[in-house]
């Protein structure tokens, strides 16, 4: 239900926050089980790729294709669990952050330190604004924007291999190449202009013990491939996969947000109206926007949930909330409509040109699929 246009926008976070409050309590074996089956049935579908030629020879394209793409789904899933890595208490889970970092965060070369910086995407001063690397303003700055960012998967997985092949160990011995690496280098985000803070002593030793694995990786596969002991098909499967991977991310992350802000502060009920549920994606969801993250919208109101229980918390809000709540404005009836409203919306800008920088509209006019920008909230929706 779309809010009337002119009313202001206000959310209670403690009423909303009564609603759910039993759910907030994560379950390790719901994050064991979860993970490790989709990388041991990610792993067997990623080993039969090039392998269905000699099992099944009348159907190896077919058979290929469809092992590529569970390894891929799978494993980005697998993957995405650095997000909730990144929300769970600090020492906690321990066992499961080890084994995480093991078995997926350094092989794929994405070790969690390089996800450290994604709380700062939920800081209410830096959302949505220059010093969120994790924000880009898509809809106010006309469609070329997304081409570019949707080229970057291609260029990733050479990128990463480089950072930690060649770079790190030449930052261990150039100290201001390495303060470069750790502001340049070192984040999951969409802005490639993102400079991170540099990190604290605690945290370098667990950048430095993580980097130093992905490098010895990196190492160990080129020694391999340099003297034949490893395929270059592997080579070939391990790019693709990524690419895979992060097209599946780069869609995702497209999704999420409406990127309507263009670079000022926003209130937080603009920033939850900027974020996107889509809870009727049940099925398309699941691979698309694994781990919870198709109730994106959600995770920005109580960044601490659990991501298993995200489904039942929406379900309880939207029974419990009141009809004018800017809650219910967040969702979005499937991730094609929501791509679909960005597309518009930077394709509009590029034609009748860009709004002031650091402006965010409040006048926009409500359309089906897009709810009004609401004023300036009061102090009870302030966190």
């Amino acid at each position: 239900m779309l809010r009337p246009i002119g009313q202001p926008a206000t959310l209670s976070i403690a009423k909303t926050r009564a609603i759910v409050k039993d759910l907030f309590a994560p379950r390790a074996s719901i994050y064991w089980a979860d993970f490790l089956t989709s990388m041991v049935v990610g792993s067997a579908a990623y080993f039969l790729v090039r392998r269905t030629a000699r099992v099944w020879p009348e159907h190896a394209i077919l058979l290929s294709t469809f092992c590529y793409a569970v390894s891929v789904i799978l494993y980005y899933r697998a993957a995405l669990f650095i997000h909730e890595l990144a929300h769970l208490r600090d020492k906690t889970f321990l066992a499961f952050r080890i084994v995480w970092n093991l078995l997926c965060g350094i092989p794929f070369l994405m070790p969690s330190f390089l996800y450290y910086s994604h709380v700062d995407h939920h800081t209410r001063k830096h959302y949505g604004t220059h010093d969120d690397g994790e924000y880009l303003p898509l809809a106010t700055t006309g469609p070329g924007k997304i081409v570019v960012y949707l080229i970057q998967p291609l260029l990733i997985p050479l990128l990463a291999v480089v950072r930690f092949l060649a770079l790190a160990p030449l930052g261990w011995m150039v100290p201001p190449l390495r303060r470069w690496l750790h502001q340049h280098a070192s984040s999951l985000v969409m802005d490639p202009t993102h400079v991170r803070p540099l990190p604290s002593r605690k945290a370098l030793r667990i950048f430095r013990l993580q980097e130093t694995c992905c490098f010895l990786l990196s190492l160990a596969t080129a020694v391999m491939l340099v003297r034949g002991r490893m395929p270059i098909g592997f080579l070939i499967q391990a790019y693709a996969t990524s690419v895979g991977i992060l097209y599946l991310n780069h869609i995702r992350t497209l999704g999420a947000h409406r990127y309507i802000n263009a670079g000022g502060e926003m209130t937080f009920v603009d920033q939850l109206l900027d974020s996107v549920n889509y809870p009727n994606s049940r099925l398309l969801g699941e691979i698309a926007m694994p781990v919870g993250l198709r109730f994106h919208a959600l995770h920005h109101l109580f960044p601490s949930l659990p991501y298993h229980n995200l489904a039942k918390a929406h379900k309880r809000l939207m029974a419990e909330l009141p009809p004018d709540s800017p809650y219910r404005a967040t969702v979005s009836p499937s991730l094609g409509a929501a791509l679909g409203e960005l597309w518009r919306r930077s394709r509009n800008v590029a034609r009748h040109g860009n709004r002031p920088a650091g402006k965010t509209p409040d006048t926009e006019p409500a359309t089906r699929h897009q709810p009004h920008w609401s004023r300036p909230c009061n102090e009870e929706c302030q966190t």
